[in-house]
């Protein structure tokens, strides 16, 4: 055999720089399916599950077009369930001249490679992901010389390189780069309303296989699999952006912040699982979001809005990671040594938010951007949350999670463990930020006006205790300063009071139940 060309299950890609030149007679392709994916962090079963049967299909899309497709499925008797393992065994029977791949999205993978390749004596050809709209190489010239990283800057540029929202002048649409002040919107009280439902897929008979195998060999895994919907083919994805377009582009700018209660899509997209396994090319998603505004089906605000979110945070997350890795991960700015609090793996909790988020993130395997900003997000940067669990958490949660894109907007935009390379400032709030954009305050038993007392929001206690705890380094900080001098007006018997109290709160959520916590899981 001349070319073993790897194909990882994010990298779904028909159009992959992997298949350039290959000779169906020489080459062949391999793919793995191993339990370590699954539980090198606690991966739901939704996000298992959709992961498969995308793999699947797409070898049977490949096998249709007249390529060899090594493939091993998890109930294989020979799998060893690791990644390498696995290549190992298919380099021994296979004897290929070459290895080939797209680069990989997670750090762990890619020095795995690096190293199996080392070991079994072949050559590994890295290829570029033509997916992304910015190569690891442009950023890292964006990045050179810069003092500071900002999204804003980067988004401009990609604007302007794929001529995307400009005028003929090359000057931005609207007479301006960003609608964001457009984009923060919160349901009246009466609610949203009717929501359009998003276009749901049923499970083929390879999906309902997959299923099948992810209950049983990840049983104690969370999840519910009954209502998986996901897209799992490039056919569908695009059915779900035509769908996506349509319905619910029009609203997503004003509301693309807001939450409510029992209401896990809202106005969103529902295509970042699709664009990151690469069922999906993010410039068709631009393009018709584009083309949605010059025919005038939806304002400006909403176009540019969600656009912003795949031409400049997608692309510029992608870039810190590569920028940074592998310190990037170990780094803790704020010192946080808290344990993830053991209702992040059921959602018993009495806090309204956060019972909801959690709950349809377990069962779904899905949060909106707010919801895991500014509420399972905010919560661990208040509570002191050390960033290597939360952001372990993260990984196995969501069904569109993989490390490039998780580790930097939780480790940086969230926790802020990077001490403000991806983000000016904490994103630091209390309970009134969530009664403002949402429903959940009205059903909880806690006041977000109140710091201490038996009715105390946590996220207000939590709040201010952050500040308290680190006034010196926000202090430093000009988009902290104002919230900082608060602290200022505080008494001492406020300071004693508050700290008491976020004791007593970090206390409740490191004591489990005797069946609690994610060990319980494994």
């Amino acid at each position: 055999m001349r070319n073993l060309v790897l194909v990882l299950g994010d990298q779904l890609d028909d159009r992959s720089s992997a298949l350039d030149g290959f000779d169906a007679k020489q080459d062949a392709l391999w793919m793995a399916e191993v339990d370590e994916e699954s539980t090198h962090v606690v991966s739901v079963q939704p996000r298992t599950a959709l992961f498969l049967a995308a793999m699947r299909h797409f070898r049977e899309r490949q096998r249709a077009l007249g390529r060899t497709v090594h493939y091993t499925e998890l109930d294989d008797v020979d799998n060893t369930h690791s990644l390498v393992g696995e290549l190992r065994r298919a380099v021994k029977r296979l004897r290929p001249s070459c290895l080939i791949v797209v680069e990989p999205g997670e750090w762990r993978v890619w020095t795995a490679l690096e190293s199996a390749a080392e070991e079994l004596g072949l050559p590994l050809e890295m290829r570029v992901d033509r997916h992304f709209l910015a190569t690891i190489e442009d950023f890292r010239r964006h990045a050179l010389g810069r003092k500071q990283l900002r999204m804003e800057f980067f988004y401009r540029e990609m604007r302007r390189r794929h001529r995307v929202l400009l005028d003929d002048d090359g000057e931005p649409v609207g007479g301006q780069w960003n609608f964001d002040h457009d984009n923060r919107g919160a349901f009246p009280k009466a609610g949203p309303g009717r929501l359009p439902a998003p276009r749901a897929f049923k499970p083929d008979a390879l999906t309902r296989e997959v299923i099948a195998v992810v209950r049983r060999r990840f049983a104690k895994h969370p999840g519910d699999l009954d209502a998986f919907d996901w897209p799992v083919t490039p056919e569908q994805a695009r059915q779900a952006l035509d769908d996506f377009i349509e319905h619910r582009l029009p609203e997503f700018g004003r509301y693309q912040d807001a939450m409510w209660e029992g209401e896990p899509w809202l106005y969103h997209s529902r295509l970042s699982a699709a664009m990151n396994l690469k069922l999906l090319d993010p410039r068709e998603v631009i393009a018709a979001a584009e083309q949605a505004w010059r025919e005038g089906r939806v304002e400006l605000s909403s176009a540019e809005g969600f656009i912003r979110q795949i031409l400049g945070w997608r692309e510029y997350v992608r870039g810190v990671y590569w920028l940074k890795m592998p310190d990037y991960a170990d780094l803790n700015a704020l010192g946080a040594d808290q344990a993830l609090p053991w209702f992040y793996w059921s959602g018993d909790t009495e806090m309204a938010c956060l019972r909801d988020a959690i709950g349809q993130t377990l069962r779904l395997g899905y949060a909106h951007h707010i919801q895991r900003l500014m509420v399972t997000g905010l919560y661990s940067l208040l509570l002191g949350v050390r960033p290597a669990e939360i952001c372990g958490w993260y990984l196995g949660v969501y069904v569109d999670a993989v490390e490039w894109v998780e580790l930097p907007n939780t480790h940086g935009m969230s926790q802020y463990a990077d001490g403000g390379v991806m983000a000016s400032k904490p994103y630091a709030a209390t309970g009134k930020y969530i009664e403002r954009m949402s429903n959940h305050c009205a059903g909880c038993r806690f006041d977000p006006a109140k710091r201490t007392g038996d009715d105390a929001c946590p996220f207000t206690t939590l709040y201010w205790d952050f500040l308290i705890r680190h006034e010196k380094v926000l202090a430093a900080n000009q988009r902290m300063a104002l919230q900082v001098k608060n602290v200022a007006r505080l008494s001492a018997d406020d300071i004693r009071e508050i700290r008491a109290q976020a004791d007593r709160i970090r206390a409740n959520d490191g004591a489990p139940p005797a069946a609690g916590g994610q060990l319980g899981l494994l």
